[in-house]
This record gives structure tokens, C-alpha cells and sequence, in this order.
């Protein structure tokens, strides 16, 4: 365990636009990560796909075509990690810079969420469960490995959207030292923002550790991906001794832009696993006995 365990976070509500250029779009991250900051944020956490709004930088027949889209994006994929990469160093806090559809060697593309640290590099876990938009329409392909990622603050796992809603993923994670899930969605109904939030409210209280959810926002009808944005950005606990009754620690105003902060322990994570009223992560294997 790290010797700091305590964190401030901060989970964006983060609005699709339409960009100009691409200083524009420099200048909108730049502004987003500043106001995390003068709020004192170590670790930023902006959604799934918040990176497609840099399609509206291509002409119309391209930003209107599922496919061309994702070839165009990989000319841009270098100038993105670069200004997360320095956004992280300068500011000396880490990122998880949502999520970015990323070409692989055999032609086809994952969703990959990419964690930028303080003292410079990134890893990644590219998503591991796919939506039916992204198997049959926009043939985006699954990742295959669950990772974990080493912090200043302690051990951590990404979930990206749909992964929260299937508990082996979180619950491997956890088993492989992460207390924190963090969850980057983009849901375009009530219902799948519901699903998502009820997945990870779910994960915190089985695994009896925190995560956090961070979605896109608002309305980008020129995109066929990102049309539609609904959700709030939150903080979920265990329910138990010491957390909100409701395993919500924040959560933000739906559908509006804006930076969800929380003040996290990872330490108590392994206190109330042994002190809590429930044991749910140590009981867990009990599940599969035979009957």
C-alpha cells in the first residue's frame, strides 16, 4: 500500500462540442484541467469516447461516417497523448483521459482508455466488453486483458462503461490489489446511464471498495457515436460503518457540465473488509460452493 492513501478526485460531466480548430479544442482541455486543479485534484477523470467531439474537425463526410471517422482519428491520437501527457506532467496529477478508439496492427480498433501519470508515460486497458452499437455498427473490437495500475495513492482498475456491469472484471482487479475502480461512460439514454450507475454501485458494495463514474454529457447531433449524452458523475462507496448510508459519497446535477469532486481514503478500504457489519469481498467465494 502507498504511503499516502488519501486522494481528492474529480469526476467530469464532460460536454460533447464542436470544434473549431484544433487550439480550440487545446484550450478546452487546458481550462478543464485547470479548474480540477485550483480544487486541489490529484487523480482527473474524464469519460468513454469524450475524445470524438475531435471528429467535428474533419469535413462533414467524414465526421458523418462511423468508419472514416476512425480512420481519420488516428492522425490525431499522437497530439492527443501529448497534450494529456503534458497536461499531467505540469500539473502533477494523474489523468484518465476517457477514452480513444485506437488502431491496431491487424487494421481494427479498440476502445482505449489511456491513464496519464504525473511523472510522465501513460498505461492503458483497452475495453474489455462490448455495447451491440459498437459490435454490429461501428465494429469496434474487445480488449483482452484486465490490468491494474500502481499510483502514488495505491492500486487501481478502469471498468470503461459497459465492463461495470459484469462483476468478474472489478472483482479481478480488486483481487489483484485495487481498492478503486474508476469508471469512464458514455450512455445516450436514461436507462443505460442507469445500467452503468447501477453497475458500479454494485461493484462497490460486492468488492467493498470505492468507484467512480464519469460520463459525457449534452447534445452532439452532427455525430452518428456520440448523438445523445446522459449521465452524472459520482462517487460510490461500500455500505457500511463510516460511508453514506446509500454508498453514495457525490454525485453530480444530471447532463450538466461540470467537475464532481470527492475525498477518498484507500486505507479504509482494507478496515472495513475486516471491521464492517458485511464481509462481501471475503464472503465472495462463498457464492460458488456447491449447494
Amino acid at each position: 500500500m502507498a504511503a499516502n492513501t488519501s486522494i481528492r478526485i474529480a469526476a467530469a460531466q464532460y460536454d460533447i462540442g464542436f470544434l473549431r480548430n484544433w487550439d480550440t479544442y487545446r484550450a478546452k482541455v487546458e481550462q478543464w484541467v485547470a479548474t480540477a486543479v485550483a480544487e486541489r485534484a490529484k487523480l482527473l477523470v474524464f469519460p468513454e469516447y469524450f475524445s470524438m467531439e475531435l471528429a467535428s474537425l474533419f469535413p462533414e463526410e467524414v465526421y458523418s461516417s462511423l468508419s472514416r471517422q476512425l480512420e481519420a482519428l488516428q492522425g490525431l491520437l499522437t497530439d492527443f497523448s501529448t497534450l494529456f501527457s503534458e497536461l499531467a506532467r505540469k500539473h502533477q496529477v494523474w489523468i484518465v483521459a476517457g477514452t480513444f478508439p485506437v488502431q491496431q496492427s491487424d487494421g481494427s480498433y479498440r476502445n482505449r482508455c489511456h491513464l496519464f501519470k504525473p511523472q510522465g508515460g501513460c498505461d492503458h486497458q483497452d475495453k474489455l466488453m462490448m455495447t451491440r452499437f459498437e459490435n454490429e455498427q461501428w465494429f469496434i473490437g474487445a480488449g483482452e486483458e484486465i490490468r491494474v495500475f500502481d499510483t502514488d495513492f495505491g492500486r487501481v482498475g478502469i471498468n470503461v462503461c459497459y465492463d461495470s456491469e459484469f462483476p468478474i472484471i472489478a472483482r479481478r482487479q480488486v483481487e489483484m490489489g485495487a481498492n478503486l475502480i474508476l469508471v469512464p461512460s458514455c450512455t445516450d439514454t436514461v436507462a443505460g446511464y442507469f445500467r452503468v450507475r447501477i453497475g458500479c454501485q454494485a461493484r462497490a458494495l460486492e468488492n467493498q471498495c470505492y468507484v467512480v463514474q464519469s460520463p459525457t454529457v449534452g447534445a452532439a447531433p452532427w455525430s452518428e457515436a456520440v448523438d445523445s449524452n446522459i449521465g452524472a458523475a459520482a462517487v460510490y462507496t461500500p455500505v457500511d460503518y463510516g460511508y453514506p448510508d446509500s454508498g453514495i459519497l457525490v454525485i453530480g446535477n444530471r447532463n450538466r457540465p461540470e467537475w464532481v469532486y470527492a475525498d477518498i481514503d484507500l486505507e479504509s478500504i482494507g478496515r472495513i473488509r475486516d471491521t464492517g457489519q458485511v464481509f462481501n469481498y471475503r464472503d465472495w467465494p462463498k457464492q460458488f460452493l456447491p449447494s
